[in-house]
């Protein structure tokens, strides 16, 4: 009898444990929102053809909004970081040539694993982002 439960308990905790198991592909295929929609929120274009420069101030944007960058690639044109402010918020963003004036400036936010479709992060970081850039074109300090 005492072998029946061992035998239950360990099937018991093999079961939870595959539960708790994630797959990525699954991840990254379950979301509320179109792809599209969701791409609307996470995109802004900048009347800007300086990469460099845009990359500063998304650095500076991340910073000023309390996240920690760890990692920036000027070549990838990506900057990431995490916020922690209760929970920890983890934000990549890409910045690539839209046109020959304009940068395009795409933020992909995650809490935990999960993507975050709320607009409300991305709509804060890109209202940040709109003013630095607007002064950094003004030349304002």
């Amino acid at each position: 009898m005492k072998k029946l439960y061992q035998f239950i308990g360990m099937a018991l905790i093999a079961a939870s444990l595959a539960a708790c198991q994630t797959n990525s592909r699954d991840q990254v295929l379950k979301t509320d929102k179109s792809q599209v929609e969701l791409r609307s929120i996470q995109t802004r274009a900048f009347d800007t053809s300086d990469k460099p420069q845009t990359l500063r101030t998304v650095m500076a944007t991340m910073q000023d909004l309390g996240f920690v960058l760890d990692k920036a690639d000027a070549v990838l044109g990506t900057v990431s970081g995490t916020k922690l402010d209760g929970y920890a918020l983890r934000m990549t963003v890409t910045v690539r040539p839209r046109s020959e004036t304009q940068m395009l400036v795409r933020a992909n936010a995650q809490y935990n694993i999960q993507a975050v479709e709320d607009p409300a992060p991305y709509q804060q970081f890109f209202g940040a982002l709109e003013k630095s850039m607007f002064l950094t074109a003004h030349n304002v300090d």
